[in-house]
């Protein structure tokens, strides 16, 4: 987590919205449930617009569930490692980090 972000994913504020998010979406994966995968629980409440030093005090971009989407871990590393095509780790649906 950027030093930027820490005291935004750390507020109460976040925390309680976050959860309220993905039990909105009865805890499953927006993306596996799209693609037909049954079971797979969301763990993350992913920003669709990725926050930024610029944008962190925005709440329409921080807190909007229009801009959240509720993912599994292995969606979210998905996500985040999807131009990073030489990963060297990578974590499973546990959030277990294997190497690759």
């Amino acid at each position: 987590m950027k030093d930027w972000a820490r005291g935004f994913y750390t507020s109460q504020a976040w925390i309680v919205n976050s959860k309220a998010y993905i039990a909105s979406q009865h805890g499953e994966c927006e993306r596996c449930r799209a693609a037909g995968v049954e079971g797979s629980v969301a763990k993350i409440a992913h920003h669709k617009i990725y926050l930024t030093s610029d944008n962190i005090h925005d709440p329409r971009i921080t807190m909007a569930w229009d801009n959240l989407e509720a993912l599994c871990q292995d969606c979210h590393n998905k996500e985040h490692h999807r131009k990073n095509k030489k990963r060297c780790y990578y974590f499973d649906k546990h959030g277990n980090m294997h190497k690759a």
